[in-house]
C-alpha cells in the first residue's frame, strides 16, 4: 500500500509543482503511527520559512517559562522597559502598553499595531515599501513604525485579536533580553543545535551573500530578491530550512522536546479568529490551527490541522486526527491560499 500512496502522492505533487505560479516546491511527510514517510522535491532546496519562524520563537519563549525568566502573564516592559512598550497600544486616548504581557504577544490579543501590512494613513503598508525596495530595518524602526499606526483594541478586548509580527519583534527582544545573548546565537542553541536540524539556519544580515543558496520566491510571476529585508526578521520570519528538518521542528514541539508537553495542552485550548471570522486559520498561544467550516468541505470534513504557516507559500502542520506530520512550500506569496488546495488534497489520500 505505502508504494501505490507514495505513487499517488508524487503524481499529485508533480502536478502541483508544474503550475506556473509555483516554484522550487518541496513538501514532506511523516506519520509516525505507522512509519510511513514521504518527500517531493521539485529542486532540493532550502527555503525561506517565513513565519513559521515564530515556533522557534514561541519554543525559547516557553522554555524561558520552564526555567523560571518569565511568567506568560508577566508584563513586557518588566523585561523591556517602559520606554521600549510606551505608546505600542494608544486605544480611545489611553495608553495601555504598560500592562501588555508577554501571554498577550503569544496569542495575539495584544492590540499592538501591525508594523508588516497594517494600512498607513495613506492606504500604503510596510510591504508595499519592502516589495519595491529592499532595505535594511532594525527592531527599533519597526517599533516605531507600528507607534505610528492606530491600535485597534485594548489589550484582551473581549472576542478581538490581529495577526501582528510587532508582537514578535517584540517576543524576540525579550529572548534577547533573557538569555542576555543575540537572537542568532539564542535560536542556535536553543533549538538548532540540540534538534540536530543540519539544514537549518538563520538568515541575517551576515549571510546576506548565501541568498542565492535559497529557493527564489515568487510574487505572482515576478521573483522577488529581497535579502536585506528578509535578514530584518530574526524573530518572525528569517529561518531558512527544509521540509525535513522542518518535520523535525515540529515534532519536537508537539512532543515536549523542546518545552514540557502540558504546555501544549494549554497553548492549544482556546482558538481565535487573526484574520476574519470567515477565514480558516485561528490563533492559540504562539501556534495556529488551519481548519476548514464544514460548509466549506460538506462532502468530507477537513481535519484541523495546527502549527504555523508563512507569507512566502510556507506550511508546518501536524493533524491529530491521523498522527500526520506536513511540511513544505510553494514559495510564493501570492495568492497566499496557494499550498492549501495542495495540502488538503495531500492529507484526503491518508485518511
Amino acid at each position: 500500500m505505502n508504494s501505490s500512496l507514495s505513487v499517488e502522492l508524487d503524481r499529485i505533487a508533480a502536478h502541483y509543482a508544474a503550475k506556473p505560479q509555483v516554484s522550487a516546491m518541496s513538501l514532506a511527510l511523516e506519520q509516525p503511527s505507522t512509519g510511513f514517510t514521504w518527500q517531493y522535491e521539485d529542486t532540493p532546496r532550502s527555503y525561506f520559512t517565513a513565519s513559521i519562524t515564530k515556533l522557534f520563537t514561541v519554543a525559547m519563549i516557553m522554555q524561558l517559562r520552564h526555567e523560571g525568566a518569565l511568567a506568560l502573564d508577566t508584563p513586557a516592559a518588566e523585561i523591556l522597559g517602559q520606554d521600549t512598550m510606551r505608546g505600542l497600544n494608544t486605544h480611545d486616548g489611553r495608553d495601555y502598553s504598560a500592562r501588555i504581557t508577554v501571554r498577550e504577544l503569544l496569542t495575539q490579543t495584544s492590540g499592538i499595531p501591525d508594523y508588516f501590512e497594517q494600512q498607513r494613513a495613506d492606504g500604503t503598508t510596510f510591504l508595499d515599501d519592502m516589495l519595491r525596495t529592499d532595505a535594511s530595518w532594525t527592531f527599533d524602526d519597526f517599533i516605531e513604525m507600528a507607534r505610528r499606526l492606530p491600535s485597534r483594541f485594548a489589550p484582551s478586548a473581549p472576542g478581538r485579536t490581529q495577526y501582528c509580527d510587532t508582537n514578535f519583534q517584540l517576543l524576540g527582544r525579550i529572548v534577547e533580553v533573557a538569555t542576555s545573548s543575540g537572537y542568532h546565537h539564542a535560536i542556535r542553541k536553543r533549538v538548532i543545535e540540540p534538534l540536530g536540524l543540519h539544514a537549518t539556519w538563520l538568515f541575517t544580515p551576515d549571510t546576506l551573500d548565501r541568498y542565492g543558496e535559497v529557493a527564489t520566491i515568487l510574487h505572482g510571476r515576478t521573483p522577488l530578491r529581497i535579502p536585506k529585508s528578509i535578514a530584518s526578521f530574526p524573530p518572525d520570519g528569517a529561518v531558512v530550512s527544509t521540509s525535513t528538518d522542518q518535520i523535525r521542528l515540529l515534532r519536537a514541539f508537539i512532543g515536549g522536546e523542546l518545552f514540557p508537553a502540558r504546555y501544549l495542552a494549554e497553548m492549544t485550548a482556546r482558538w481565535n479568529p487573526v484574520f476574519s471570522r470567515l477565514d480558516p486559520i485561528d490563533y492559540g498561544v504562539g501556534i495556529m490551527r488551519f481548519k476548514l467550516p464544514r460548509w466549506q468541505s460538506p462532502l468530507a470534513p477537513a481535519p484541523a490541522m495546527i502549527g504555523h504557516s508563512g507569507a512566502f507559500g510556507s506550511v508546518l502542520y501536524h493533524i491529530p486526527d491521523h498522527d500526520l506530520y506536513i511540511a513544505g512550500t510553494v514559495n510564493q506569496m501570492r495568492p497566499r491560499s496557494l499550498p492549501y488546495p495542495l495540502l488538503l488534497r495531500i492529507v484526503a489520500q491518508l485518511r
